[in-house]
């Protein structure tokens, strides 16, 4: 099969999926008769990329596969397509949701000594219903507690082909602002979520508050006492929007 042929099938691939495509699952896309190699279709996903160099659109590779997503730049305008209120997400979830990412696996108990507070059951619920952690295992401790960890869901969202692209803690604390917005950007795919934004995951320095690098502290309170954070798109950020 010829590489602009090939070109077409998997950018039409890409772009009717509601989720990022893997090699081997674009592969699976032809029968036995007419399969590229592995290496043609590498190739053909690099010129891919290399086509949208100029566009509004970009390829990119997390950990579940290829997709394309909005450029950060094109982003503003973009984002007037959904008009519902962005979601705000709690200090106490994005705190939790950071110690979890950087100290997997990790106890409920083990983030409640770190953050020096329980950790509400509704925070938990709300990570798990959105695939972001998951129970990889229990403690071998008395009660078995659960031990938690993220997902390739949670990397996906978050524009990451695996852990090691978190920033490292060393670069954060050197940040010398630390009220410093999370970097979240819409996910457009099916339409339930195209509004919600993904973020950029804070510290959890143990000497430090976990999440101070990456939350605005001039944030509203909510009944709770956790201010809201509100995601927005900071200059700097490289997590474009995904799109479909």
């Amino acid at each position: 099969m010829e590489t602009s042929q090939l070109k077409r099938i998997i950018e039409a691939a890409l772009l009717a999926s509601a989720h990022p495509l893997s090699l081997p699952q674009i592969s699976g896309l032809f029968d036995e008769f007419s399969m590229p190699s592995h290496d043609d279709l590498a190739k053909a996903v690099e010129e891919l990329q290399a086509d949208a160099a100029e566009r509004g659109i970009e390829l990119v590779e997390v950990a579940s596969g290829f997709r394309y997503q909005v450029r950060q730049d094109v982003h503003p305008f973009v984002s007037r397509l959904w008009a519902e209120r962005q979601t705000r997400y709690s200090r106490a979830l994005l705190e939790t949701l950071s110690l979890i990412a950087y100290r997997q696996p990790i106890t409920r108990g083990e983030i409640e000594q770190i953050r020096g507070v329980a950790v509400s059951t509704n925070i938990v619920k709300t990570l798990e219903e959105r695939e972001w952690i998951r129970v990889v295992g229990y403690r071998d401790v008395p009660g078995k507690p659960e031990l938690f960890g993220t997902t390739k869901i949670f990397l996906d969202y978050f524009n990451l082909k695996s852990l090691d692209e978190l920033p490292p803690l060393a670069e954060i604390h050197e940040v010398e602002d630390f009220d410093i917005q999370m970097t979240l950007a819409p996910i457009a795919t099916d339409g339930d979520d195209a509004d919600e934004p993904a973020a950029a995951v804070a510290s959890n320095d143990p000497d430090a508050d976990p999440a101070a690098n990456a939350i605005d502290e001039s944030a509203v309170d909510d009944p709770d006492d956790s201010p809201q954070i509100r995601e927005a798109s900071t200059a700097d950020a490289s997590t474009p929007e995904q799109m479909t």
